[in-house]
């Protein structure tokens, strides 16, 4: 049997694709992640981080299950001035339940959204492949129930995201904040 170099490359390469595939967490419980977390951990490969990522803080959301299996995520992140910054997205289910899709109007893109790793009463990693033209972006995030998580699931999402070809630099476990009121 002789196989051609190039037809050898792209079975080798469509191998790496689908074995980078991230998938969403095995039985995932739509009720499970409804509720307040906080936004503890954010990395990605956009560009715009660069110059964001020493004054992002931590924020709160909200996840509240739609009755056709979607999810609205409510984001709200006190601002230095006193003002509140907050984003609302309505994700979309898909056939694969953890994953979801949504628009964002405000950034102007498609978001491919799964949550990846969940212990619903202590921490969620969520990985999202953002889209805006021909150009996408990774973004991994980490929230917890509670403000503080322990350094092992910092570590795990911070090697999570290594994985996701987030460049170190790029993984920030954002700093405490106030709330919005």
């Amino acid at each position: 049997m002789h196989t051609s170099l190039p037809a050898l490359l792209a079975a080798l390469l469509c191998s790496l694709v689908a074995n980078a595939e991230v998938v969403p967490q095995a039985d995932f419980s739509l009720q499970g992640v409804a509720g307040k977390w906080y936004l503890i951990g954010f990395a990605t490969n956009a560009q715009w981080f660069v110059s964001r990522r020493n004054v992002m803080k931590m924020g709160s959301a909200q996840f509240t299950p739609t009755a056709n299996g979607g999810l609205v995520m409510e984001y709200a992140s006190l601002n230095p001035d006193g003002s509140c910054f907050r984003m609302t997205h309505n994700a979309l289910p898909s056939d694969v339940p953890g994953k979801f899709t949504f628009r964002s109007e405000r950034w102007e893109n498609e978001n491919d959204m799964r949550l990846v790793d969940v212990k619903y009463d202590e921490y969620a990693l969520v990985h999202t492949i953002k889209t805006k033209g021909a150009v996408s972006t990774v973004l991994n995030k980490l929230y917890g129930r509670e403000t503080e998580l322990n350094p092992e699931l910092l570590q795990k999402f911070t090697q999570f995201s290594l994985d996701s070809s987030i460049l170190p630099e790029n993984i920030v476990i954002l700093p405490k904040n106030d709330e919005c009121p």
